[in-house]
């Protein structure tokens, strides 16, 4: 009976043995994939300060104004003026936030004045008052033209 209780401890030992062979050379390649990963990001963050580093060097002042001297009669640079800048108002709104067209709205725009005229008269004939819309100035209608301009 001993060598029965014996014959089994042995092959729990010999299955454990087995067993944490296997992890051990799974974190083992585990532990290889880390260091390679590793290299490649370090590789990555080199070449992007050496990106970093020709670009500063690329886009140094002196430099391009040799460039442009160099190349004046080609390019016919001229200087910016200050009325040719804008403000941030005066630019059109990203596409993002421009606003979703109402579907019902678009109908009825689609049907034309016959749907506007009727809802007046049935409204006057109610005795109800008709909306107006607000008197506005040409400086507000650029705006708004503006603002709801899309940026592709």
């Amino acid at each position: 009976m001993l060598k029965t209780f014996d014959l089994v401890l042995i092959g729990v030992m010999t299955a454990t043995a087995a067993v944490t062979y296997t992890i051990k050379h799974r974190a083992e390649l585990k532990l290889d994939e880390v260091h390679r990963l590793e290299a490649e990001i370090k590789l990555e963050k080199d070449t992007i300060d050496l990106l970093k580093a020709d670009w500063a060097l690329q886009s140094q002042p002196n430099r391009l104004e040799r460039l442009v001297k160099a190349y004046n009669d080609e390019l016919q640079l001229q200087p910016t003026e200050s009325t040719a800048l804008v403000h941030a108002r005066e630019l059109p709104m990203p596409k993002s936030e421009v606003p979703v067209p109402d579907v019902t709205e678009a109908k009825a725009g689609a049907k034309g004045a016959t749907v506007a005229g009727a809802k007046s008269a049935t409204a006057a004939a109610k005795g109800q008052p008709v909306p107006k819309a607000a008197p506005r100035d040409e400086a507000e209608d650029e705006a708004d033209e503006i603002e709801t301009g899309s940026v592709e």
